[in-house]
């Protein structure tokens, strides 16, 4: 019998918590098994904390926990130690089961009057480390799942964070776990729902931790860092994995990932960022220009051929509408810092050398179903758009494509200039809040077949916007965001030529700066805002932005209410502005002597107070005995037009939230859905924010046996759900694809690498979404998914194509906030990976070490380019400077080399060998 065992069955028996702690001394009196008092405690707090995954929030087990603590078996710091890596598992994300738990350490450590030290006394620096990871954990844990009314999870995770934070001793932590610290205290900070204290607590944590890891910072500053401004290509191509002149892995890859994530910084709308991550690129492989060319374009042609991900439509408009912009930055940024290849005139040549191939029988795309009259017409459009912009000369295009001149297609130029003589005021007319909506329409369906139009769109739009939010011109700013947030296409013309983060910045703030106040109609401005709340709502989903700070010209706003619009305040809880708004709109909803909504409420009510209200509106409402049903519908009524309808996605999230909480059985929640959902005039962003998490509701068994089948239409609100998502089949096999998604999303990032793999390995166009696999699975456990993955692959002679992958995915610049992918990768998996490798019999060392020096090098070199195109960048785009990383490695390998490592006696000698990386990293020269 186990701890375990003898916990479980005495809770299950109903033994007393005195009972069960005097078995527990007697079991433990008889074992030999622990070695120290530490193994002993913790075994027993885990013997308990394990069976709430199964009864969660169970009392019987509080005091078990209590007892233990009481009797001085179990310290509270091996109890917090042990509760915080529990609550790692997503078993345990039950708000009031976590609640409770916080509770019993905060009331065990404030009744026994000891300093908030005792709460991080631990054995080890390794235990201190994974503890403080292990409480943010939590801490990001606590702000994602639901409130609730009865326990205050964000309250007690909070105060216990506050608590260790402020008296962790950190001094003998590892430099490598400091890191990984530093990044997830400064990715909390980035979070604008968590409280003051914590706020303070984590700002002066991530301050003494800086101190600490100070000398490596210091790097930055040493000679070996100046070397970096005087870098001259100094790699050669044997030096690199990416030397060949077939790569389109590389280049698929990177392609992809400025399209996917094209609304984000780095992505392929970020300006002359897309431009500086092909000089990259260009110089650590050591390409020809011609080979550049060819590479680049024949990738972005197989990616359209091949596209799953991502629209082909979407990839048409990139290939012919931005990427001609991306590839003039591509060459300004190599004017700039004077090393310019030569002949970069006649490299231009390859574009056609390539459009030729592709309509050749055995080019190298004929597999690529290119060759269809569609696909010429593409390969003309993008023609003329590299003459347009001046990248080929007419003469040479008609050398090459006679026929060229005699294209009758209308674009929408040479409209633009028979009507208004510039497309400018053309789109300007256009975009006009005159036009009638199915005109815009039709409009911006030409504008999207137009790929050659889309930058000059771009601009237009986004002055509009600009200018109508600055000025408060609420009419124009909504009509823009309608047309925004109904017509995909317009918004990523937009994304894919310019920062959506100027739309969203300018947006919030005329949200802040309007007053209602000042207007002589403040329904029809309070409607127009709506419209812009909807807009916002809606992009930060669509493009999955996660920053909550929005800058432009020093300024800086926060989106993060729209976080939270779904939270149900308890009165006591809000305000005094947001309890004066509350009660002044709940007379006007829902009391049977109110004249209906007047303007002066309309004028004293900020929108983002009437955003944080609406759902505890609706719930207090639906709760409120006093209320007949009649004058509920006609409260809720105003809600289906447009004054209120923009309050919606809130709304409609918390009552699908109480729906779950109480049990299912809430018709007249469900009601209020139905009616809400059904109405003609709910908005589509409600219906697409709100959709998966109604279709989840909806595909419960549960519901079946709890909804009247004659009140609520489950198969029209699925219709109306599916359709706004754009999924054509609802019903039953909606409700199986929730299920399938549910069962296989865990595997997603191993079957993700593999795809990958594979499709690199058969020469097609390989994708790799980082994102969503590091938050399935988390940064370090991913890398170590990859690295088994890559490794299996190398075994069959693949170790180039496993470094071009290993590099996009540890090299890859990602948004702020992300984890530090490289620097994990570099200060925590790869020793682990060293010590394996050295444990393997001699012979089964060989392919992995190859695997492991080829990719060190490979990251070391993008990572040294990357600093460089990027060196005016506030911050170092991969988290750390190269020359800090380099420094770390190398010390961390000769360490290991003099206790006869042999992986890294090899990975120093290949690196050593490189004349380029010794070259611009002296650390790694050979030790005379």
């Amino acid at each position: 019998m186990s701890l375990d065992d003898l916990t479980r069955n005495s809770f299950q028996s109903g033994i007393s918590p005195q009972k069960w702690i005097s078995l527990c001394k007697m079991f433990l009196a008889k074992q030999s098994i622990f070695d120290s008092p530490q193994l002993t405690q913790r075994a027993l707090s885990n013997s308990v904390l394990v069976l709430y995954r199964s009864f969660p929030g169970d009392p019987v087990l509080q005091e078990y926990l209590k007892i233990a603590l009481q009797t001085g078996k179990l310290s509270i710091a091996i109890f917090v130690s042990t509760l915080l890596s529990a609550a790692r598992s997503t078993e345990l994300h039950a708000p009031a089961t976590l609640d409770m738990l916080c509770r019993i350490a905060l009331d065990t450590h404030y009744s026994s009057g000891l300093s908030s030290a005792a709460l991080s006394y631990y054995d080890s620096p390794v235990t201190v480390s994974n503890t403080l990871q292990d409480a943010l954990a939590l801490l990001r844990v606590a702000h994602e799942l639901p409130m609730s009314h009865f326990h205050q999870l964000t309250t007690s995770a909070s105060e216990l964070v506050a608590l260790l934070f402020s008296s962790a001793d950190i001094s003998q932590v590892p430099p490598s776990q400091c890191i990984v610290l530093l990044g997830d205290a400064n990715s909390m900070l980035t979070l604008s729902s968590i409280s003051q204290n914590v706020r303070q607590v984590l700002e002066s944590f991530t301050l003494s931790l800086g101190l600490l890891v100070g000398d490596e910072a210091k790097a930055s500053n040493t000679p070996d860092a100046h070397l970096m401004h005087n870098f001259h290509l100094a790699l050669g191509k044997s030096d690199s994995i990416g030397s060949s002149n077939t790569d389109t892995v590389s280049c698929s890859l990177t392609l992809g990932y400025l399209l996917s994530h094209r609304a984000d910084e780095f992505g392929a709308g970020s300006g002359t960022d897309p431009g500086a991550l092909l000089v990259s690129m260009f110089r650590r492989n050591s390409w020809a220009p011609p080979v550049f060319y060819t590479q680049l374009l024949l990738s972005a042609f197989i990616c359209l051929s091949e596209s799953a991900s991502v629209s082909p439509l979407i990839w048409r408009a990139f290939i012919v509408g931005r990427l001609p912009y991306i590839l003039i930055s591509f060459e300004k940024i190599l004017n700039s810092d004077g090393a310019t290849p030569e002949n970069w005139a006649s490299s231009h040549a390859n574009y056609f050398i390539l459009l030729i191939a592709l309509f050749s029988e055995g080019g190298p795309t004929s597999g690529c179903n290119l060759r269809s009259t569609a696909s010429r017409i593409l390969v003309r459009d993008f023609l003329r758009q590299l003459l347009l912009c001046g990248l080929l000369d007419q003469t040479f295009v008609l050398t090459m494509d006679p026929t060229f001149s005699n294209d009758t297609t209308v674009y929408m130029q040479s409209e633009a200039q028979a009507e208004l003589g510039d497309l400018d005021a053309y789109f300007s007319s256009k975009l006009s809040p005159d036009m009638a909506f199915e005109d815009v329409r039709l409009f911006i369906e030409r504008t999207w077949n137009d790929s050659q139009s889309h930058k000059a769109f771009s601009e237009v739009a986004l002055r509009r916007f600009k200018i109508s939010a600055t000025s408060l011109d609420t009419e124009t700013l909504s009509h823009l965001c309608r047309i925004f947030y109904l017509f995909d296409a317009a918004l990523d013309i937009i994304s894919l030529q310019s920062k959506i983060s100027d739309l969203i910045f300018h947006a919030l703030l005329c949200l802040q700066e309007f007053d209602c106040e000042t207007v002589g109609d403040p329904q029809t401005a309070v409607s127009d805002l709506g419209d812009v709340v909807l807009f916002l709502q809606s992009t930060l989903t669509r493009f999955h932005l996660e920053t909550d700070t929005y800058t432009s010209g020093g300024r800086s706003i926060s989106s993060g209410f729209l976080r939270s619009t779904a939270v149900v305040h308890r009165l006591n809880d809000l305000s005094s502005d947001d309890a004066v708004a509350f009660n002044a709109w709940y007379k006007a909803l829902f009391d049977s002597s109110s004249e209906g909504i007047e303007d002066t409420i309309l004028r004293s009510t900020k929108p983002k107070a009437l955003l944080r209200i609406s759902a505890s509106l609706f719930s207090h409402a639906i709760k409120d005995p006093n209320i007949d049903e009649d004058v509920l519908n006609n409260g809720i009524s105003y809600f289906n037009g447009p004054l209120l309808r923009w309050t919606l996605v809130g709304v409609v999230q918390a009552l699908t939230r109480e729906i779950q909480l109480q049990g299912f059985s809430a018709p007249k929640h469900f009601n209020i859905l139905q009616t809400l959902l059904l109405s003609s005039e709910c908005p589509r962003p409600v219906k697409c924010l709100c959709g998966q998490g109604i279709v989840a509701l909806l595909a419960d068994k549960r519901v079946q046996n709890s909804i009247p089948p004659l009140n609520i239409d489950t198969t029209a609100m699925y219709h109306v759900v599916s359709h706004a998502l754009g999924v054509s089949n609802g019903g039953k096999s909606s409700q199986s694809q929730t299920a399938a998604l549910g069962s296989h999303i865990l595997e997603h990032p191993r079957q993700a690498i593999r795809d990958a793999i594979a499709k690199a390995r058969a020469s097609k166009a390989p994708n790799l979404d980082l994102e969503r696999c590091i938050k399935i699975c988390g940064c370090e456990k991913f890398l170590r998914i990859l690295w088994s993955e890559l490794v299996s692959t190398a075994n069959l002679g693949e170790t180039d194509v496993c470094t071009r992958i290993a590099t996009f995915a540890l090299t890859m610049p990602r948004p702020l906030g992300s984890p530090p992918v490289l620097a994990i990768f570099l200060n925590i998996v790869l020793p682990s990976l060293i010590s394996s490798i050295d444990s393997r019999p001699a012979g089964d060392q060989t392919v992995p070490t190859e695997l492991l020096g080829s990719i060190v090098l490979s990251i070391l070199t993008a990572s040294l380019h990357l600093d460089l195109v990027f060196s005016d960048v506030s911050r170092p785009v991969l988290g750390q400077a190269s020359v800090t990383m380099a420094r770390r490695v190398a010390a961390d390998l000769r360490s290991r080399a003099k206790k006869q490592s042999t992986a890294s006696k090899m990975i120093l000698k290949r690196l050593s060998s490189s004349q380029a990386i010794v070259a611009n990293f002296p650390i790694f020269k050979a030790d005379s």
